[in-house]
């Protein structure tokens, strides 16, 4: 849309170019020279419209250009800070689970040793016996 519009104004440029030119004459040398300049200006705005419309596809090539490659910069950045990342959540994952699994253990083995010494007690009282001072 943007080639169209500044199409649109070399074309206008060109026109008022023409009529520009046409008007500081200073005599008219005949309908024949008016279609010859008419030829000419046309010509010229067609040769600007053409540099014009390079122009802007050139730009445009490496504008998109530029957008790929901080995309593609912008996604190994990403796909590098996931991947530390990912080790670093696999890491502490692992330190918790090794610490928790310690502690479970070290939780069940006195969790153990008390139910045993109060099934003692139990059997204690159940028998008989005296209870052991304390």
């Amino acid at each position: 849309m943007n080639r169209m519009r500044l199409g649109g104004w070399v074309v206008a440029a060109g026109m008022l170019a023409g009529v520009a030119r046409a008007q500081t004459t200073p005599s008219n040398p005949g309908p024949k020279q008016d279609m010859k300049a008419a030829g000419q200006d046309t010509k010229q705005a067609a040769a600007n419209t053409g540099h014009a419309t390079s122009t802007v596809a050139h730009k445009t090539a490496t504008g998109t250009k530029t957008a790929a490659d901080k995309t593609a910069a912008g996604t190994k950045t990403v796909a590098k800070k996931t991947d530390t990342g990912t080790k670093t959540a696999a890491n502490k994952t692992e330190s918790g689970t090794k610490t928790v699994a310690h502690k479970t253990a070290t939780g069940t083995k006195a969790a153990a040793k008390d139910t045993a010494h109060g099934t003692e007690k139990v059997g204690d009282k159940i028998a008989g016996k005296p209870a052991p001072p304390q």
